[in-house]
Parts: C-alpha cells; structure tokens; sequence
C-alpha cells in the first residue's frame, strides 16, 4: 500500500528498495542424464511410470492370500515379484493398478492353485529374495512380454498349462535364476564365514 509523504515514517519504515536480479544468460538441455523427451525412456529396467502404482502393493497383498508357496518360498517375494509385473500391466493401459492386473501376475508365475509342477520348479529360483533386490524385480518384469501382460487373467490361466514357457522365456529365464541363485548363495556365505581366500568383495556381491 502507498505510503503517503505527510505521515511520519522512520528510516526503518520506509519502503526499501527492490533488489533487482540479473537476466539469465542462454541455457540448453545438456546436463547428464537429462531427460529431453516428454515420453519416460523405455529399456530393460528402467521400469514404467503409472498414477496411483502404490495401490497395487495391497492389492498384491490380497491376492497373495490364495497363493500356494512351494517349500523354502516366501509370501513377501511372491507379493515383490507379481507387484512389479501387475504394475506394469496397469502402467500399459495409463491407469493404477486394480485387482485383475495382480491375478494376471500371480496366474502367470503359478502362485494360484493349479499351476503345472514344471513352472513351480522354474519359478522358485528366480523369486529366491526377490523382495530384497529391486534389480532383480526389474528383470523378471522385463521376462514378461507386453503382449502377455495385455492378456486376461482367465487367458493366461486358460493357457498356462501349454504355453507358459513360450511366455516367460523359460531358456532365458533359467539361466538367470541359476546365476542369481549362486550369487546369492556366494553372498550368504561370505555374511557368515567372510570371504574365501582369494575371493573379492566384488564377486561375491549378489548381480540382479
């Protein structure tokens, strides 16, 4: 508000002047890992964005209520796993997650009743800890073709029988499992017994 020149101000009263900042000089979009394009990058485990993917972390929860876990299998890496895959399907149709996208994922690794004997096998070393390795929880999505993910719960569960090797790439996939597998194990070991001799910290770190 103006102050008018017949009312009594002190110094300290008084409007101070404006302290004026400089123009900015030119800038271009160049810092690393700058992100130029308005789509999120796509690649293996860079993940995929979504509104409202937290909400998949319950709904994974309940779904897991009916999951049948094979012996030595924990409900937290069955819920890390199929969360991460549930939340892919929701983030290819640009929604959050809902109950369908879950019963696709835990349908597809065989943690609902009446999955075939072979895929539980296959499954149960590439879930082994899962739920404490983000990378690996990026790789088992990555396993998962987008053209699976946009099927139905009951065409995956229709199929699953014949077509689930076709479908998470069992070759690949157990493989992968076995390196993980032996990673983890080298890692274990090293905890309790320290390092063998010759054996540096680098190589007995679990790789995703």
């Amino acid at each position: 508000m103006a102050q008018p020149d017949y009312v009594p101000l002190t110094t300290g009263d008084r409007v101070r002047p404006l302290y004026r900042l400089s123009t900015p000089g030119h800038w271009h979009q160049d810092r690393p890992a700058e992100l130029a394009d308005l789509r999120h990058p796509e690649g293996p485990e860079l993940g995929a964005t979504g509104p409202d993917l937290g909400f998949g972390l319950k709904l994974a929860n309940r779904v897991a209520e009916r999951a049948v876990l094979a012996e030595g299998e924990h409900r937290t890496d069955a819920v890390a796993g199929c969360f991460a895959c549930g939340t892919r399907r929701a983030s290819l149709y640009h929604r959050a997650p809902v109950v369908h996208d879950m019963e696709l994922a835990f349908t597809l690794w065989g943690f609902l009743p009446g999955a075939p004997e072979e895929l539980v096998a296959f499954r149960r070393p590439l879930f082994a800890g899962v739920a404490h390795d983000y990378n690996r929880q990026r790789a088992l999505v990555d396993m998962v073709s987008e053209e699976v993910l946009r099927m139905s719960p009951a065409q995956v569960k229709e199929g699953l029988a014949t077509t689930w090797r076709k479908w998470l790439g069992a070759e690949h996939a157990a493989l992968y499992g076995a390196r993980s597998s032996q990673a983890l194990g080298r890692a274990n070991r090293r905890q309790l017994e320290g390092p063998a001799e010759g054996e540096d910290e680098a190589a007995t770190a679990p790789q995703g």
